[in-house]
């Protein structure tokens, strides 16, 4: 016999405008169709007014996801809410982006590889061909698209063919150097996460470790984001700092901060892939991981 920890957990979330009786009514649904809540994360957003809430819950009498999405329309039409139901083992197909700078893109490989990370990696895109030999022995797709001025829009459409034949889900930009076309931003809306070093907008362009030494900083960061039309300025998924002293040279701040890269991505995806993350106006409500969410898997 199965214990709960083996048993698949599902998950729904929901966002809404705020209004008594959303938890109760949530609550009740899931009891009358033989689930039982192991966990709950929930945010009243006072200043918006805005509701979001996140449950884990297991079907312990065998109703499956599609009729409980389907039973469960007369409360998202009652508190006029956006809900989805998720298999909490279900694969997000995912396109890794990255340019000359691999080490996020090694770091998501190699929790991919082991099984910590569960998404399915449908392809793995670049501007140049670096990474092409490594990707190989991954067996895993890889798509050389070259973008220049002047064929900048026909490259971004080779993009979208990607996209659409791979029914990718999320793209993640692993220090990915090219802007996407604003089209593209709203097309995908909430679904393309970037990483970078938080010196922006201070510290600008493919130096800004040796522009931040040159400066004598104290601390270095980087920052996890959705991206937007508007160049880094996207909703914060993640962010986190390292203190540097007066000993450490410029090398030493690139080090560090790549490490502080690959970690921060790390956590902004592992929230994405399972539905903690709730896009507030420019904002991300992030819940926080349940148990057992960064164990280990049975490795491939």
């Amino acid at each position: 016999m199965q214990s709960k920890h083996e048993v698949n957990r599902l998950i729904l979330t929901i966002s809404c405008y705020s209004k008594r009786g959303i938890v109760a009514d949530i609550s009740s649904y899931l009891v009358i169709n033989g689930c039982n809540i192991v966990d709950s994360s929930q945010f009243d957003d006072l200043e918006t007014g805005k509701f979001f809430m996140r449950v884990t819950f297991i079907s312990e009498e065998g109703v499956t996801l599609q009729e409980l999405s389907k039973g469960f329309a007369d409360i998202c039409k009652k508190f006029s809410m956006k809900a989805s139901f998720h298999n909490e083992h279900e694969r997000m197909k995912v396109i890794l982006m990255v340019s000359r700078f691999g080490h996020c893109l090694n770091d998501l490989l190699y929790r991919w590889q082991v099984g910590a990370l569960l998404i399915d990696i449908v392809g793995i895109v670049s501007n140049h061909l670096d990474y092409r030999k490594a990707i190989v022995d991954y067996d895993i797709p890889f798509y050389h698209i070259n973008i220049t001025k002047e064929t900048k829009r026909e490259a971004e459409q080779k993009l979208r063919e990607i996209i659409r034949k791979s029914s990718a889900e999320l793209i993640i930009l692993t220090r990915y150097m090219q802007i996407l076309s604003e089209e593209l931003c709203h097309e995908m809306k909430g679904k393309i996460i970037n990483i970078h070093h938080s010196f922006l907008p201070s510290f600008k362009g493919a130096h800004a470790y040796k522009q931040a030494y040159q400066r004598g900083v104290k601390l270095i960061g980087a920052t996890a984001h959705y991206v937007t039309a508007d160049l880094d300025e996207g909703p914060i998924i993640e962010q986190d700092v390292a203190r540097i002293t007066h000993a450490q040279n410029s090398d030493d701040y690139i080090a560090i901060g790549r490490d502080i890269e690959s970690q921060v991505l790390a956590r902004a995806v592992y929230a994405h892939i399972q539905h903690r993350t709730f896009i507030n106006g420019n904002r991300v409500v992030v819940f926080p991981a349940t148990p057992g969410s960064y164990a280990l898997k049975k490795m491939r």
